[in-house]
């Protein structure tokens, strides 16, 4: 290697980050950032629980979904752990027994932290993009907010921001009544 160029990181790179991090790549280059603080585990546990019994197991809802917390996304040569992502079963009948799922979700979600609002708003934004992720969804348990996003020609395009205690009918879930203000720890 020349002077100012960097080694690509590998999976061995990811695999080799201790336990208490979690640890991605993205554009070649590894990221790791520290567990997240109780304000994003709340809003995570919360939304994934909302949403998990009426669209993965339809109870009160309609199903046809397949819900996981923190899957590890083999994204090309991207590695993508999103907080929360769906895939719709008609395009993932049975979930695979697998570490990494290579078949991009149909939602993500990712949980906004100080430590990774950039990672996640900026790199991670476009990997979904180019993938094809039809829907994403990042939630500010600082700011109280959900944004919904819609791809859009290979683009994201905001669908809207919701604050506070509001209900929303959030596209791809608009079944759901989400009160928002359950995402926000008390």
């Amino acid at each position: 290697m020349g002077t100012g160029q960097r080694r690509k990181a590998t999976y061995a790179d990811l695999e080799a980050v201790p336990p208490h991090l979690v640890a991605e790549l993205v554009d070649g280059e590894l990221y790791t950032s520290p567990r997240p603080a109780s304000p994003h585990v709340f809003a995570h546990g919360a939304l994934h629980h909302e949403l998990y019994g009426p669209f993965s197991l339809g109870r009160g809802g309609p199903g046809g979904w397949l819900i996981l917390s923190e899957p590890e996304l083999h994204l090309g040569e991207d590695v993508l752990v999103p907080d929360i992502a769906g895939w719709r079963r008609e395009r993932m009948p049975v979930m695979p027994e697998v570490v990494g799922f290579t078949l991009a979700p149909d939602w993500v979600c990712e949980v906004l932290s100080p430590s990774t609002e950039v990672l996640d708003r900026e790199k991670k934004m476009k990997v979904y993009a180019r993938e094809g992720v039809r829907h994403l969804w990042l939630v500010d348990p600082l700011r109280r907010a959900l944004e919904v996003y819609a791809l859009d020609g290979g683009h994201w395009k905001t669908l809207g921001t919701h604050a506070g205690q509001a209900y929303v009918h959030a596209e791809p879930f608009t079944p759901l009544r989400l009160e928002l203000g359950l995402l926000w720890q008390r």
